[in-house]
C-alpha cells in the first residue's frame, strides 16, 4: 500500500492516517456561494444524472477532428453562463514557470481559498524544473470577461507519490488562494466513493482547453464511466490540453449537488492497452486522496 502525503512548496509533507474501510463512503459537501441562484439553462441541457446502462451516443452530424483527446465526434458544448453555479465554480488557470514561460491548465474550487487541479499543473520537473513560480486563477472564466476576477496564487501542494515521482495516479495538486473566493462563487462537493458506486455512473467535465479559445473559454462534456481501477477513472468524454485538472463530477438525483469524485489528467494515451478501451481518465479520489484534499482545505480556512 503507497503511503500518500501531501508535498508543499517549498517541500514540506504532512503525514496522515489511511481509513481503514475502503469500501466506505466519504463525502465533502459543496456550497453554491452568495453570487446569483439563477438556475443555469446550460445545466439544465447538459447535465447528466445518475448511471446509465449504455453509453450517450455522439451526434455524428458534428465535425470533430481525430485529436488525442477527443474520442470519435467532438460533441464538446461552449458553456455561455459561467458566472452561473456550477461554471462558476472552474478556474481557468495560467500557470508560469519561474523562467517566464506559461501554460494553461483548469482547476477547480473545493472550499473558500481552495482550487484543486492536477499535480502536473502545480509541479512538473520538464515544464516548470519544479514547482510552478505563480498562477493566476480565474472562475468561471469567459473570454476576456472575468466575473469574478483573477487571484495570483504562489503556494501550492500535491500529492507526494506526484512530486517524487511523478505516479499518473496521483498526479492531483492544490492551488493555496490568498482571498475566499469560493464564499461569493461557492465550491463543488468531493467524495471518495467506492468502485460499484462509479461503475456505468454518467460524469461530468467542465474545463479550459487549448484547442478552443486558447484556455479562455469554458467547454462541457458528459458520458459513462468505462472503467474503474483501484485508483483511476475512464471514461469516453472528449478533453482537450488545458482541462487537466477538471473535476470529474456526478449528480446523483436531479436534486443532488455536483460531487467532484476525480481529477481529470490524462488523454486516450494513458489507458493501459489490456482494458481493451478507448477511454480519457482522471486519478480517483480514493479515501487517502480525501483525507488530503480536506486537509488543504481546513489548512487554507485557518488561514495558515
Amino acid at each position: 500500500m503507497v503511503k500518500l502525503t501531501s508535498t508543499s512548496k517549498p517541500a514540506a509533507s504532512t503525514e496522515t492516517t489511511t481509513p481503514e474501510a475502503a469500501a466506505q463512503r466519504y463525502v465533502q459537501p459543496g456550497k453554491s456561494g452568495t453570487a446569483s441562484a439563477d438556475a443555469s439553462r446550460a445545466a439544465s441541457a447538459y447535465v447528466r444524472v445518475g448511471k446509465s446502462d449504455a453509453p450517450i451516443v455522439p451526434r455524428l452530424n458534428q465535425g470533430g477532428g481525430v485529436l488525442e483527446t477527443v474520442i470519435g465526434p467532438d460533441d464538446r458544448e461552449r458553456i455561455l453562463e459561467t458566472d452561473l453555479a456550477p461554471w462558476r465554480m472552474v478556474c481557468a488557470l495560467r500557470l508560469v514557470g519561474s523562467g517566464g514561460g506559461s501554460a494553461i491548465g483548469t482547476g477547480w474550487l473545493a472550499g473558500p481559498r481552495t482550487v484543486v487541479t492536477a499535480g502536473h499543473c502545480v509541479h512538473d520537473q520538464r515544464f516548470f524544473d519544479g514547482w510552478a513560480d505563480h498562477i493566476e486563477v480565474s472562475p468561471g472564466r469567459d473570454d476576456q470577461d472575468f466575473p469574478f476576477g483573477t487571484s495570483v496564487a504562489t503556494r501550492f501542494s500535491a500529492l507526494n507519490e506526484w512530486v517524487a515521482n511523478a505516479d499518473p495516479d496521483f498526479d492531483i495538486g492544490c492551488i493555496h488562494l490568498e482571498e475566499p473566493l469560493g464564499d461569493n462563487v461557492g465550491f463543488f462537493g468531493f467524495a471518495a466513493l467506492p468502485a460499484d458506486d462509479l461503475e456505468h455512473h454518467l460524469v461530468n467535465v467542465s474545463g479550459y482547453p487549448g484547442d478552443r479559445g486558447n484556455g479562455r473559454l469554458q467547454y462541457f462534456h458528459a458520458n459513462r464511466v468505462l472503467h474503474v481501477s483501484d485508483r483511476r477513472v475512464f471514461y469516453d468524454i472528449d478533453t482537450f490540453g488545458g482541462q487537466s485538472g477538471s473535476g470529474v463530477w456526478i449528480k446523483e438525483t436531479d436534486q443532488s449537488e455536483p460531487i467532484v469524485v476525480a481529477i481529470h489528467a490524462y488523454g486516450t494515451g494513458g489507458t493501459p492497452f489490456n482494458l481493451g478501451i478507448t477511454a480519457n481518465s482522471a486519478p480517483r479520489i480514493i479515501p487517502e486522496v480525501f483525507e488530503i484534499i480536506q486537509g488543504w482545505v481546513e489548512q487554507d480556512n485557518a488561514g495558515s
